[in-house]
C-alpha cells in the first residue's frame, strides 16, 4: 500500500470554561504526542478576533512548539499574507529555522476574500453527480462566503490588522518576493539587492493553501510549489481546487510533479456513539464562524444541545457538519481513504476539536493506530 502520511492542523481552540493559556499548553502537549505517534507534520492556522481560538500568530506558536519537540515538521496553515509583507514573513521563519533547521513548512494563504473584479475559479474537472464525487465522497452545494466578507466584524478585523492607508501587495508578487528572499536573489525594480538575515538560505518547504481552483491554486501550480486544499473549510470546492492546481502545475526546482495535501475535520472515539457525542459542539461552533460573530469557545455537548436551532442555522452549517468524519477508528479511516482517492492526495491533514483535551488526544491516538494497522506509513516525501 502506498504511503499516505497524516499531519495535524491545529487552530489552538479554547474550550468553554478554559483560557487561552490552557489552549496553548494543550496544543504544545498535543504536538509532542503527535510526534511520538508518527504524524508527519504539525501546522498552526491563523485566525483573529475569535474568542474561541488562540491561534493568532503561527510564527510565535511554531517557535514555542519547536522548542518542545525535536523531529516532527512544523508549519503554518497558513500565514495570511493580506496584512503582512514578504520580508516580515521570511525574517520570522528565518529566526525559527536558525535554531531548528530543516523542520519548517511555510504555508502561505490569502486573506480578506476575493478582490473586486477577480474571476471565480473554473469548475472542477472531476464530475460531481447528486452531491457526490465518482467514488461517493460527499461534495455539498457551494457555500457563499460573501455574507462573511461584508460583515462589520470582518471589516473591523481588516482595519485592525492593516496599517492606516496600507494596501495589500498582489498575492503572486508577494509569493515571488518570499521565494527570492529565501533564495537570496531578491532585487528591487531599481536593481538594489536585499538580503533577509536570518531567512536567506533557510531550509523551509513553501506551501500554498487554497479553497478553490482560483489564484491560490494557480500561484502554487505555476511556481511548482506544494498545495494544500481545504476540504474541512470548503468541501464544495475541494475537487475544483486540486484539479485547478494540477492543471496549472509546472515542474520547478522544488517539485518535478504536483504534490497535494487535503484537510479533513475528524473526531474519533472507540465507538460511533461516543464520537458523535464528542462532536456535538461542532455545529454550534461552525455557526458562530459562519455568522461572522467570531468563533465561540468550543461548547460542551450539554451547552451545544441547549442552542435553539432555526432552519436557517442548520442550513448555514449543513455542508460542514455533513462532511465532518465522525466515528470509530475504522469508520473514520474509511472516510479518509475515500477523500484521498477522490482527490488523489499525497497527504492528509487532520483537524480535530473536542471540548476536553484528553478526548482530542485520544482521537489522534486511535486514528494513528488504525492508519498504521492498514499498512499506511507516516513517512512524507
Amino acid at each position: 500500500m502506498s504511503d499516505i502520511p497524516l499531519g495535524v492542523l491545529d487552530l489552538v481552540p479554547i474550550s468553554s470554561g478554559s483560557t487561552a493559556a490552557d489552549a496553548l499548553r494543550h496544543s504544545i502537549d498535543l504536538a509532542r504526542r503527535a510526534e511520538r505517534l508518527g504524524y508527519a507534520r504539525y501546522w498552526f492556522a491563523e485566525h483573529h478576533l475569535n474568542p474561541g481560538v488562540a491561534g493568532t500568530s503561527p510564527a510565535v506558536l511554531l517557535a514555542l512548539t519547536a522548542a518542545a519537540t525535536s523531529t516532527i515538521r512544523l508549519g503554518s496553515g497558513a500565514v495570511q499574507l493580506g496584512h503582512r509583507t514578504a520580508l516580515s514573513t521570511v525574517e520570522e521563519f528565518g529566526l525559527i529555522d536558525a535554531l531548528h533547521p530543516g523542520r519548517l513548512d511555510l504555508g502561505l494563504g490569502r486573506s480578506g476574500g476575493r478582490p473586486p473584479g477577480e474571476k471565480a475559479a473554473p469548475p472542477a474537472a472531476t464530475p460531481v453527480v447528486d452531491g457526490r464525487a465518482p467514488n461517493g465522497l460527499p461534495i455539498p452545494p457551494r457555500f457563499s462566503f460573501e455574507r462573511l466578507l461584508d460583515s462589520p466584524h470582518v471589516a473591523l478585523q481588516r482595519k485592525l490588522l492593516l496599517l492606516p492607508h496600507a494596501e495589500s501587495q498582489d498575492y503572486g508578487e508577494q509569493i515571488d518576493d518570499i521565494l527570492a528572499l529565501l533564495a537570496g536573489t531578491y532585487r528591487s525594480p531599481e536593481g538594489v539587492e536585499a538580503h533577509a538575515v536570518p531567512g536567506e538560505g533557510a531550509d523551509v518547504e513553501v506551501w500554498i493553501l487554497g479553497s478553490s481552483g482560483g489564484p491560490s491554486a494557480e500561484a502554487a501550480g505555476a511556481r511548482g510549489l506544494r498545495f494544500a486544499a481545504n476540504y474541512h473549510v470548503s468541501p464544495a470546492t475541494v475537487l475544483e481546487a486540486v484539479d485547478g492546481y494540477r492543471s496549472f502545475f509546472q515542474p520547478s526546482a522544488f517539485l518535478d510533479e504536483p504534490y497535494v495535501s487535503v484537510s479533513a475535520d475528524v473526531v474519533v472515539a472507540e465507538d460511533d456513539a461516543t464520537a458523535r457525542e464528542l462532536a456535538t459542539g461542532y455545529g454550534a461552533w461552525v455557526r458562530s464562524i459562519r455568522t461572522a460573530e467570531g468563533a465561540i469557545a468550543f461548547p460542551t455537548p450539554e451547552e451545544a444541545r441547549a442552542h435553539e436551532w432555526t432552519e436557517e442555522d442548520r442550513e448555514l452549517v449543513r455542508d460542514r457538519v455533513d462532511t465532518q468524519f465522525v466515528g470509530s477508528p475504522g469508520r473514520v479511516a474509511d472516510r479518509l481513504e475515500q477523500l484521498r482517492e477522490a482527490t488523489d492526495a499525497d497527504e492528509l491533514l487532520i483537524t480535530t476539536i473536542t471540548h476536553d483535551h484528553a478526548d482530542r488526544v485520544r482521537s489522534y491516538e486511535l486514528l494513528a493506530r488504525e492508519w498504521r494497522r492498514r499498512g499506511h506509513s507516516f513517512r512524507s516525501s
